[in-house]
C-alpha cells in the first residue's frame, strides 16, 4: 500500500508542466495549458515547497483564455467534477411519509 502511494505521488508530480524552451511551438500557453495546470496546481504547489524550480503558474500565457483554464481547472480539482452536484432530496421535519 505504501508502495502504491509513493509510485501515485511521483506519478502526478511528474505531470507538473512547466514552458520548455527547447520545444518548439508558440510562446505563451493557451486555454487548454491553463485548464491543465489549474487541474493539477495543487499537487504542482507541494511539489514547488521542495523544488524552487517548480511553478503553479505559467507566466508566458495568452492572457484571459489562460487565465478561464486555469479556473476552470481548479474549480474541477476542488469541486470534484460532477460527483458533487448529486443531490438527495433532504425530509423536512414534521413531514409525514
Amino acid at each position: 500500500m505504501v508502495l502504491m502511494l509513493i509510485f501515485s505521488a511521483l506519478l502526478l508530480a511528474s505531470c507538473a508542466a512547466a514552458a520548455n524552451p527547447a520545444a518548439g511551438g508558440s510562446d505563451s500557453a493557451g486555454f487548454w495549458f491553463g485548464l491543465w495546470q489549474g487541474f493539477i496546481a495543487p499537487i504542482a504547489f507541494l511539489v514547488s515547497l521542495f523544488n524552487h524550480n517548480v511553478g503553479i503558474y505559467e507566466v508566458h500565457n495568452n492572457g484571459a483564455w489562460y487565465d478561464f483554464g486555469y479556473i476552470v481547472g481548479l474549480t474541477i480539482f476542488f469541486s470534484g467534477g460532477t460527483a458533487g452536484a448529486r443531490t438527495r432530496p433532504r425530509a423536512s421535519k414534521g413531514a409525514r411519509p
